[in-house]
């Protein structure tokens, strides 16, 4: 069983900016948390209306879809953190972990901006094991917990969203809708 989407417009109007964003991506895009909280500034493509989802399930690389409907309020958001990105290196700080090996390739583009979470953390936190000081991207938690307290603030029963994480839920949501006919044949014509 999976939300209408009348039901998650309903749930969605219950999260705050950051939130909503976050779910509306998930919904929209078909991302999964994980993929959402890591999504670094350079994986969004306004041009394209794209975002590359680096290391999905399986370890590759996929290409999903921006929303519209979150182009203005995420481009909105970038200003926002771009603006804690300055604050951060102006205090001698502004550093993000870079996957793999990246660091050592490339050892400046830990402050550069286009390596910068998309949903960095609230506060800056000593890596373990370093003395480096990082800001890493949100927690799981709080999105599934703001989640979890829109579905119940929407007043919807559904015993889906009893027995299934509240972010997957929206994710299942996205692919009930993804997979009819239309919308398969319409992006069948974009790729």
């Amino acid at each position: 069983m999976v939300l209408t989407k009348e039901e998650t417009r309903t749930v969605l109007t219950h999260l705050r900016q950051q939130e909503w964003l976050m779910a509306s991506l998930l919904y929209g895009s078909g991302l999964r948390l994980k993929e959402c909280l890591r999504l670094r500034v350079k994986e969004v493509d306004f041009g394209y209306k794209q975002i590359v989802v680096r290391d999905a399930k399986g370890n590759r690389d996929r290409v999903t879809m921006l929303p519209a409907s979150v182009e203005q309020p995420l481009r909105q958001h970038l200003v926002y953190v771009r603006s804690i990105h300055k604050r951060d290196l102006g205090e001698g700080f502004g550093r993000v972990l870079l996957p793999y090996a990246l660091a050592k390739k490339y050892p400046n583009a830990d402050r550069e901006w286009a390596w910068q979470f998309v949903f960095p953390s609230t506060q800056r936190s000593r890596q373990p094991g370093s003395k480096e000081i990082y800001r890493h991207h949100v927690g799981e938690w709080i999105l599934q917990k703001a989640i979890k307290h829109a579905v119940s603030r929407s007043g919807i029963n559904k015993r889906a969203i009893v027995t299934r994480s509240a972010t997957a839920l929206l994710r299942t949501c996205w692919k009930t809708v993804t997979t009819s006919a239309p919308y398969r044949s319409f992006w069948a014509t974009k790729m």
